[in-house]
């Protein structure tokens, strides 16, 4: 029975190292088995699976030895099955962890073409402040326009010139 908590233990272990250096695994195998199975193993040889299927061999194995006194072989072949099950839902709920996506992240390009408002006067020949909407937030940005604009104004953004400058012009209407 020691030698199975060892293994729970160890695979606790492992789950806890998992957190750090996820990944190491399936960058090693991946370059070997690559061109072969090619995303055959995609996640199953990450340390989460491995882990919980050392966790559970051991610990499902320990259970069944001291709770019913059967032999060691019976013990390895039912820690193996909830191993093996404890295996599949950690690649499982890994995979859909890893399919939720986010929306993109905003970018000085998403601001082309929105308008704004200009709350310092742009002089034709340097910066002025207009204030945006970038992902649902005001934020303010330095503008330069070709032509001179007044406080107040509604400008088009054509032009990102860094990521807290813009090229801006007048709405006519």
């Amino acid at each position: 029975m020691t030698i199975f908590l060892g293994l729970g233990i160890a695979g606790i272990v492992l789950l806890t190292l998992s957190l750090i250096f996820d990944g190491v695994l399936e960058g090693l195998f991946g370059d070997v088995l690559g061109g072969v199975l090619d995303g055959f193993f995609d996640g199953l040889l990450s340390l989460p699976v491995i882990a919980g299927f050392l966790s559970m061999l051991g610990f499902g194995g320990a259970i069944v030895l001291g709770t019913t006194g059967a032999s060691t072989p019976v013990a390895i072949a039912a820690g193996a099955g909830a191993g093996l099950v404890a295996a599949w839902l950690t690649w499982r709920l890994s995979k859909a962890l890893m399919a939720d996506q986010t929306t993109p992240t905003p970018r000085g390009d998403d601001l082309v073409g929105t308008s704004g408002s200009v709350v310092t006067p742009i002089p034709a020949d340097g910066y002025g402040e207009v204030l945006l909407r970038l992902a649902g937030q005001t934020v303010k940005f330095a503008a330069k326009s070709p032509v001179p604009v007044e406080r107040g104004a509604e400008v088009w953004v054509e032009a990102t010139l860094s990521t807290t400058s813009v090229t801006v012009r007048p709405v006519e209407r």
